[in-house]
């Protein structure tokens, strides 16, 4: 795997050297939603510790990827769900073809 270079991002007022062979500007964005959610973690808990922050940030995170994850789930049952219907429709109309 290539070893990519060096994003300089900045999150909770630390600049941090990335190495990743994304694009680096998607390595940005990815920095910005972080510092956006430290941010978001800082104000509604007031402590200046900036770990227990990033825990916070990253459980907001994790929050949302598990909701994501279980909508397209629910999204996709449903999907299977009415190719079922339009499967056993055709196969109906085919056979009274």
């Amino acid at each position: 795997m290539p070893e990519g270079r060096v994003i300089p991002v900045e999150i909770a007022g630390q600049r941090y050297p990335i190495r990743s062979t994304l694009d680096q500007e998607y390595v940005a964005r990815l920095a910005r939603y972080v510092d956006e959610k430290m941010r978001a973690a800082a104000d509604s808990t007031p402590t200046g510790d900036t770990l227990r922050l990033a825990v916070l940030a990253a459980l907001n995170i994790a929050d949302e990827l598990f909701r994501c994850r279980d909508a397209n789930r629910d999204c996709n049952g449903e999907i299977a769900q009415r190719a079922g219907e339009i499967e056993r429709l055709l196969d109906r109309v085919l056979m009274a073809s």
